[in-house]
């Protein structure tokens, strides 16, 4: 699959409000629960609860989502395909953060053990 500017621009401005209540029905639907969903997302971009709260409250962008992020170090770890994308091969930087978090959603809706979705050894 091919990356397009198009496509870049397309997740940049899309509101993280927009899209975290599918994350959180789709964690929940597997059995997986709001908190360990919030553990994930603090753990690639260092927003606890009450902050996370606030960037939904304010329906920032992915954009500014990931702007405002501390993105973990071992981010980098995160590997696999997504959305018909390999993330590792993702060369626009905001693009690949959005489908970091995907594949960590994807992997707690499936059950992943959280030591392994959070990249412990």
């Amino acid at each position: 699959m091919k990356n397009t500017n198009k496509h870049d621009e397309r997740i940049a401005k899309m509101s993280f409000s927009s899209v975290y209540p599918h994350y959180l029905t789709k964690v929940e639907r597997k059995g997986r629960t709001k908190e360990e969903l919030n553990q994930v997302i603090e753990w690639l971009t260092g927003y606890n609860e009450n902050k996370l709260q606030r960037l939904i409250e304010e329906k920032v962008t992915f954009e500014q989502f990931f702007q405002q992020a501390t993105l973990n170090s071992n981010a980098h770890l995160i590997t696999g395909v997504i959305c018909g994308y390999r993330v590792e091969e993702i060369t626009n930087s905001l693009t690949q953060e959005v489908r970091y978090l995907d594949k960590l959603v994807d992997e707690l809706a499936k059950g992943k053990k959280m030591d392994k979705i959070l990249r412990k050894s």
